[in-house]
């Protein structure tokens, strides 16, 4: 008997047009760029729940190549061009194949192309041609294009955020594969889009937050009428590219006129709660003063802008230089141990050529994206020196290494700064741990997530404020400048008579 070939492979991240240092191949290295069959040991994330369906439905797998890495600016164009040859020559090598699965983000970009998945599917269609299907999963932040909801079968996003579900949604794209290919299913697909283009800090699928009502709304339609999957996607907002917008992702078996029918239904509901995604936000001097007048900590300051999981450089030391004003006006009992994370490796170098123990002055700060500060000039004592390697424990690189690059802890009076070499997601507060600091026995935590800050913070914190300071991952893009995405959006025009969902098919 022989049994049906499946391929596997993507290039996996998060880019921002708006900032952020630029994607080389060296970021996947400190990630993931696994090859062939180093691939099918993978037993978590997106790509493990889809080998384990592969393996539990007995079909053989093709792996091609798996790169992932942290958020960043977009792809240098070598990087992309690189990593898609070798993609696809490795998929030209295992044909035929009966279908593909990708393993994908949605929002990922290279220098010269603004929508590298759908790039991506559309080079992939070509080679495997128009009968064989191609399953993607997505992060609920993806811009949906034309060309991925065109090429691919099937795009099923992920249903949780702060992201939970990577291992569950890389079997549910697995799954419709496998129910395609015995004939149990036709996936039909549409997606509808409104330009609603707003950040995360609304965005939690948990509680009451809008996304988590709309998320629910949608999921209710689940395994009714035909529907197969309903997926809603919250734009990456620090993208700049033409046609952007939020909206829902629906597959139905066989019945494209219920898929447009629902998609729309969502995309409007979208439209009507965007006002409520929008979050109030503080100066870091006032969420500082507030957060003196509470009794005890840990007091989180939310430096959202400067978010390393949405593409910024993490090198903003806006709340930092706050943080030490506050503290030189209240000597000489400021009463206020503090945790900031700065990504500085000119800084962390100079810690570890000095050593623990040493006394030093450096300027701190801005050094990889000058766009949105200046350094500061900052005198502590090195109290920690790190390789700055760690490990994840949940989320989307649940199990996988992080790496930090060379770091440092910097102190300065009763303020401990982290310093890396390297920017790294923020799941929960796994790099602070890695050197030692406990944010439960600070009195402010610097977190620059606009969501996972609730993971980590949520259950100790003794209050919560959001930042408004300059940077490539702000809580708003009300003040952003796009040259691709063309009004009218929100939440610059709050109203557009007439407005009516883009459907996609």
């Amino acid at each position: 008997m022989v049994t049906k070939r499946i391929a596997l492979g993507a290039i996996f991240t998060e880019c921002n047009h708006l900032g952020g240092v630029p994607i080389g191949l060296d970021w996947f290295a400190r990630y993931e760029l696994l090859r062939g069959d180093a691939i099918l040991p993978i037993n978590s994330g997106v790509v493990g729940g889809m080998l384990q369906v592969l393996c539990e439905a007995q079909l053989t797998v093709a792996p091609l190549l798996w790169a992932s890495t942290c958020p960043g600016g977009p792809l240098t164009a070598d990087c992309y061009a690189q990593l898609k040859q070798e993609l696809l020559a490795r998929l030209r090598e295992a044909l035929p194949v009966d279908g593909v699965l990708l393993p994908l983000h949605g929002a990922a970009a290279a220098e010269d192309i603004g929508d590298l998945e759908g790039d991506l599917i559309t080079a992939i269609r070509h080679i495997v041609g128009p009968a064989i299907p191609i399953v993607a999963t997505l992060d609920l932040h993806a811009h949906v294009s034309a060309a991925m909801v065109r090429h691919a079968d099937a795009l099923v996003a992920w249903e949780t955020y702060p992201h939970a579900d990577a291992y569950s949604t890389g079997q549910r794209g697995a799954r419709l594969l496998v129910d395609t290919l015995a004939g149990r299913i036709r996936p039909t697909m549409a997606a509808a889009k409104v330009p609603v283009i707003t950040g995360a800090i609304h965005a939690s699928t948990h509680g009451d937050d809008p996304f988590a009502r709309l998320m629910r709304q949608a999921k209710a339609h689940e395994g009714h009428n035909g529907v197969l999957s309903t997926s809603v996607i919250l734009v990456q907002p620090f993208l700049d590219v033409a046609e952007m917008g939020s909206g829902a992702i629906v597959i139905t078996d066989n019945d494209l006129d219920s898929a447009v029918a629902l998609a729309s239904e969502l995309a409007e509901a979208y439209w009507a709660m965007r006002f409520a995604l929008e979050p109030q936000s503080w100066t870091p001097d006032a969420a500082i003063t507030a957060g003196l007048a509470i009794d005890g900590g840990p007091v989180i300051l939310v430096e959202t802008a400067d978010c390393c999981g949405g593409g910024a450089a993490g090198d903003s030391v806006a709340t930092l230089a706050a943080l030490l004003q506050t503290a030189l006006a209240n000597e000489p009992n400021p009463q206020m141990p503090a945790l900031v994370p700065v990504v500085d490796p000119t800084a962390a170098g100079v810690c570890h050529e000095k050593g623990v123990g040493a006394s030093i002055s450096c300027a701190l700060g801005h050094q990889l994206d000058p766009r949105w500060g200046q350094p500061i000039t900052v005198t502590g004592q090195v109290t920690t020196l790190s390789d700055g390697r760690f490990r994840y424990t949940g989320g989307i690189y649940d199990g996988v290494e992080g790496n930090m690059g060379p770091s440092a802890v910097l102190t300065i009076g009763s303020i401990h700064v982290l310093i890396t070499t390297y920017g790294t997601y923020d799941w929960r507060d796994e790099q602070y741990q890695s050197v030692g600091l406990e944010p439960a026995t600070a009195k402010f935590v610097v977190a620059k997530n606009p969501m996972n800050y609730r993971l980590a913070y949520g259950p100790i914190a003794k209050a919560i404020f959001i930042l408004d300071t300059p940077g490539p991952t702000p809580p708003t893009i009300r003040h952003a400048r796009f040259s691709q995405l063309q009004r009218p959006y929100f939440p610059l025009d709050t109203e557009i008579p007439g407005l009516i969902p883009t459907i996609l098919t």
